[in-house]
């Protein structure tokens, strides 16, 4: 049986902005991109001003050995409220992707924590992008135990 850890995040509108910006820093190519207008009427797809029909229903970007999901929040449903009740962890190969990940999720956010020693792991840092979600990037600890 094949298991997958995936992070979906929601947005009131600015998904597709978010999952643009989070290619420039990852790179890679979208597995899908579909928005409401792509739904059939029964699904929600129907009777929807231009604006909310091309809200992001559901997008995909591999990132790492994971997938990171998107959508909009749909007009009928509301806005999504947005909390500090997760983060996404990223666990990177060394020092300088770290800083990359890291510089490049920042820009335009704030840095809770700047990457650093910690006793934990060798290179640790926490940041919240400039889309309100919060990022941990570090180093495995075990890689750096025995140097």
């Amino acid at each position: 049986m094949a298991t997958s850890l995936n992070t979906y995040l929601m947005f009131n509108g600015n998904c597709e902005e978010a999952f643009l910006f989070y290619k420039s820093v990852f790179g890679g190519e979208f597995q899908y991109v579909g928005k409401y207008k792509d739904a059939p009427a029964e699904d929600g797809g129907g009777e929807l001003s231009e604006e909310e029909s091309n809200r992001i229903m559901h997008i995909s970007l591999p990132v790492a050995d994971t997938i990171l999901l998107g959508s909009d929040s749909h007009p009928k449903f509301g806005d999504v409220g947005f909390g500090d009740n997760f983060s996404i962890s990223i666990t990177a190969e060394d020092k300088e992707e770290a800083d990359k990940i890291f510089n490049g999720l920042s820009a335009g956010g704030s840095v809770g924590m700047p990457l650093e020693k910690t006793f934990w792991s060798p290179y640790f840092g926490m940041l919240k992008d400039k889309f309100g979600v919060n990022w941990m990037i570090g180093l495995d600890d075990s890689e750096y135990a025995n140097k």
